[in-house]
């Protein structure tokens, strides 16, 4: 089986991170996407605004009847910093069988060799890099010296573009604390649930 990892704070999902998964999942011919929240991004200063429980039942909410996604506790339950390497190695204890491929965005590339082990990284799981938009060719420049070029030109095979969709968590919690409507960013059920549960609100 080929299984994806998307990983994020997801702090909402909303369908931009729902099409470039689907996109990956076709372009890549993945099995599996599993979606990753993070305990605590080592990369990010400050933390999710909603609770660990929330953004798991958000993602839940999001990817409910598609056969394809999953919502994987590991980095919640595992309630540190949330380091890759260390989400993969656990991966492949119960994938053993399995390839993995880590879905990551090419500004992520350019940061890839200050992350925690990323030799090991790119031995147990595959790279797929989504570039920005407008960003050009992705530059794998940073891998050198990390692995191999085959292993690079593997890599190279794994570019997946994705249509440009102007959404982000931060601008869905600005919208949401401003009173304005997140109606067709994120789907309706995580938009109710954001309202329900009075998520993104800054207390008075």
């Amino acid at each position: 089986m080929r299984i994806g990892i998307f990983g994020g704070s997801f702090d909402p999902i909303h369908f931009g991170h729902l099409i470039l998964a689907d996109r990956c999942r076709e372009v890549v011919g993945l099995d599996k996407i599993l979606f990753v929240p993070c305990a605590v991004q080592p990369h990010k200063l400050g933390g999710p605004q909603a609770k660990k429980r929330q953004r798991l039942e958000m993602i839940e909410f999001a990817i409910s009847g598609n056969t394809s996604f999953e919502l994987s506790r590991i980095e919640i339950d595992r309630g540190e910093t949330s380091y890759t390497i260390d989400t993969i190695r656990e991966m492949k204890q119960v994938h053993f069988n399995d390839e993995l491929f880590l879905i990551l965005g090419d500004d992520s590339l350019e940061s890839f060799p200050s992350w925690k082990d990323p030799k090991e990284i790119c031995e147990l799981a595959n790279l797929v890099v989504v570039p920005r938009v407008g960003s050009g060719d992705v530059e794998f420049e940073p891998l050198k010296g990390l692995v191999s070029d085959d292993r690079i030109q593997q890599f190279e095979s794994h570019v997946v573009s994705s249509p440009k969709i102007e959404i982000s968590s931060t601008e869905i919690r600005k919208r949401v604390n401003d009173k304005m409507s997140i109606r067709y960013l994120t789907p309706r059920p995580v938009e109710k649930y954001i309202e329900t549960q009075k998520i993104y609100l800054k207390k008075d």
